[in-house]
């Protein structure tokens, strides 16, 4: 074979995978990846542009200083005091804000902001916060935070709110690391630890099984398989599900599905099911109450396949976006830059239609275009 070829054979054989695989050939199964010509400076300025309608005076005096400043201040006035936004013909361009925030990382938007209070000395999020509203600035402000800063809102959000899939889904899909980011901006931004206020918030299983994960301690995959292991915690399960005992059942699933890695799980889940009879789902539905119940449901859901979780989640969201709509935002930025191709997959595969397209039908305007932003393409 000559080296003219490759190329085509190469195409051949990615052409037969499925698009998880193809992605993982690729590199990254994420809509969104750094930008190869960042330029924070430079996406500043476009912002300062795209929302004052005035050209960007570069030069580094004083008095152009002054009049950024100026300029950002009085928009985030005008509206508070009823003025309009009088004196800037042009308009808020959302479609260049929001091009710009689906087309860079989170990590660059932090840099963009950063440049944004250098130029201006006013803060990019409380600027835009002050002329998006709606569903757009459900999106908008998710986008600007740190991930952890905005995983740390939500779950605030979803303790006040007792919204119980919020909670699991968060903290069963961090790591260690990130959980520990969460907790940190938590205290940062409530004047409050998050332990703390979900023991005061939550009660019984449901409190001790969400705090389980928050701390973080799942174990991480080593890629060896431990047969011993799997049969070990899929016998437990099982004794702990026959004992009758609601308390020592409990504390022994939480303890298993808290502490073992996802790929783990999903063999326990298996060998589970051989050996009782029983998918670990219905043993739940029928020993678990309430909020422990939801919860246990949830979790075993995004353990055994989490992008087939969100692409059902998100189906449930878009359709209803207007009584949620920081579900599907959340979903939608929280995986952007991890796994956005594999859940499109799942969606396309349970749906019938494209994420895309379903966005499309189901949303408008510039949420719709935000949305469509992360989202990327069409599955065909």
């Amino acid at each position: 074979m000559n080296g003219s070829e490759k190329p085509s054979l190469a195409n051949e054989i990615l052409e037969q995978l499925p698009l998880a695989e193809k992605t993982a050939v690729w590199g990254t199964l994420g809509t969104i990846r750094p930008h190869l010509s960042f330029d924070a400076g430079r996406d500043a300025q476009i912002f300062f542009e795209a929302i004052s309608g005035e050209d960007f005076d570069c030069s580094w005096n004083k008095a152009n200083s002054r009049g950024r400043k100026r300029v950002c201040k009085l928009l985030v006035w005008r509206p508070r005091l009823n003025l309009g936004f009088l004196g800037f013909p042009n308009g808020i361009k959302y479609g260049v804000v929001i091009d710009l925030l689906t087309n860079r990382s989170n990590a660059h938007r932090q840099q963009i902001a950063e440049a944004f209070l250098n130029f201006t000395q006013q803060d990019l999020l409380k600027m835009l916060g002050a002329v998006v509203s709606g569903q757009l600035e459900t999106v908008i402000t998710g986008l600007l935070r740190p991930a952890t800063q905005y995983d740390a809102h939500e779950i605030k959000a979803g303790l006040q709110g007792l919204e119980t899939e919020t909670l699991i889904e968060i903290a069963s899909t961090r790591t260690a690391q990130q959980l520990q980011e969460i907790s940190d901006y938590y205290k940062q931004d409530f004047k409050s630890d998050l332990e703390m206020d979900i023991a005061s918030g939550t009660t019984g299983s449901f409190k001790d099984l969400l705090v389980a994960l928050i701390k973080g301690k799942r174990e991480c995959y080593s890629g060896v398989i431990d047969y011993v292991l799997i049969q070990q915690d899929s016998e437990a399960l099982a004794d702990a599900a026959a004992g009758g005992d609601a308390g020592r059942l409990e504390s022994e699933w939480i303890r298993i599905l808290t502490q073992r890695s996802p790929e783990h799980l999903k063999r326990v889940f298996s060998w589970y099911h051989k050996m009782t009879g029983t998918p670990v789902e219905e043993t739940m539905e029928k020993h678990f109450q309430g909020h422990f119940r939801e919860a246990g449901l949830t979790l075993a859901s995004l353990l055994r396949n989490a992008p087939l979780y969100f692409a059902t989640k998100l189906y449930q969201a878009i359709k209803d976006a207007g009584r949620s709509p920081r579900t599907a935002a959340r979903i939608m930025i929280s995986r952007s830059e991890t796994d956005l191709l594999s859940i499109r997959t799942e969606f396309k595969r349970r749906y019938g239609i494209s994420l895309y397209s379903f966005i499309g039908e189901e949303t408008k305007g510039d949420y719709q275009a935000a949305l469509l932003g992360l989202c990327k393409a069409e599955d065909l």
